[in-house]
């Protein structure tokens, strides 16, 4: 299999090396600085536990620079807010060698969708046939164009993956072997979305660091946020792992450590403000909570205010800090 990493970040950028390292055959899709600088160093600056290399890999702005076959796999890593233009770029382009009767992505590749939150598994079947969820553990950071921190050890993440909207088949069987050869756990799950729902409760966090700041205790709010978010997914008759399951399969399989004598930072959220990219995956972490709310009744005032501060500081580029706890609490 060739590997499509849409989105070499954090998450991309450390899933794509790992496989790299591991012998397999990853193509990097990046715009801006970070696709400048991918090609200027002649392929992905990693640095690990282990230590910093530049692993060789072809980076690419979007699918006209790639010629597509029927063994290739799509891994859409973009944030959520992406994922809908990603998608529609990818969906119709033409497949050498694919099933026959087949022609082009949507009908004949698989897409695995690793990014936080519950959207974009549905966002890729509108187009795609074969979509995989992907429950993305993996404490990483990219702040530097060129440069992914990937900070778990000594495996780099944990991803549950499985066919979407529910089972598994000899595809996704293939692709969790070869990310579990890769310095990652990838456990198949028939039922992928409980840990993604799981995972969206631990993520309601996130904006309270964007907006916050890494200072700012925010122990009421995470404690709030949370509970709105269970009361929903309660509601509405959703399924959600717990983060006792989530930490018992990790165990000490994947630490999050220092790279390069630096600790980790902020989350995904975080980075995005720091890097004053202009937007903010905060409508599909909070926004998913609101949204369910609305449709089974029931109230959810502290994401509502989280996620339109958050949307606010990734509009205006604010750096992180900007607003504190008590006064996120005061508008709540």
């Amino acid at each position: 299999m060739r590997y499509i990493v849409i989105g070499a970040g954090g998450v991309g950028g450390t899933i794509g090396g790992r496989l790299a390292q591991a012998g397999h055959d990853v193509v990097l899709v990046a715009r801006g600085a970070h696709l400048d600088a991918l090609r200027a160093q002649g392929g992905l600056r990693l640095a690990a536990p282990e230590g910093t290399s530049v692993i060789e890999l072809p980076a690419v702005s979007g699918p006209d620079e790639v010629e597509l076959t029927g063994e290739d796999v799509l891994l859409l890593a973009t944030k959520t807010q992406d994922a809908e233009s990603a998608l529609a770029g990818w969906a119709w382009r033409p497949v050498k060698g694919g099933p026959e009767g087949t022609s082009v992505a949507a009908e004949a590749l698989p897409v695995v969708c690793a990014q936080n939150g519950v959207a974009s598994e549905r966002l890729a079947l509108r187009r795609f046939r074969y979509v995989y969820g992907m429950c993305v553990w993996l404490p990483a950071t990219h702040l530097e164009p060129g440069l992914v921190q990937a900070q778990g050890a000594p495996l780099s993440g944990l991803l549950h993956v499985g066919r979407y909207p529910q089972g598994t088949d000899e595809t996704i069987e293939r692709i969790a072997a070869e990310l579990a050869a890769s310095r990652l756990l990838a456990p198949v799950d028939p039922d992928v979305m409980r840990w993604k729902y799981g995972k969206l409760l631990a993520n309601l966090g996130n904006a309270i660091e964007a907006v916050c700041g890494l200072g700012d205790g925010g122990d009421e709010l995470r404690r709030r946020v949370r509970a709105e978010g269970r009361a929903v997914l309660d509601a509405a008759g959703i399924a959600y792992a717990g983060n006792d399951e989530n930490a018992m399969l990790r165990g000490d399989q994947v630490q999050i450590v220092e790279v390069e004598g630096t600790a980790r930072g902020g989350g995904s959220s975080w980075q995005s403000l720091t890097r004053g990219t202009g937007s903010i995956e905060a409508d599909y972490l909070n926004g998913e909570i609101v949204l369910l709310g609305r449709e089974v009744s029931v109230p959810t005032p502290v994401n509502e205010v989280l996620q339109r501060l958050a949307n606010q500081a990734a509009r205006e580029r604010r750096a992180p800090g900007s607003v504190t706890a008590k006064e996120v609490l005061a508008l709540v």
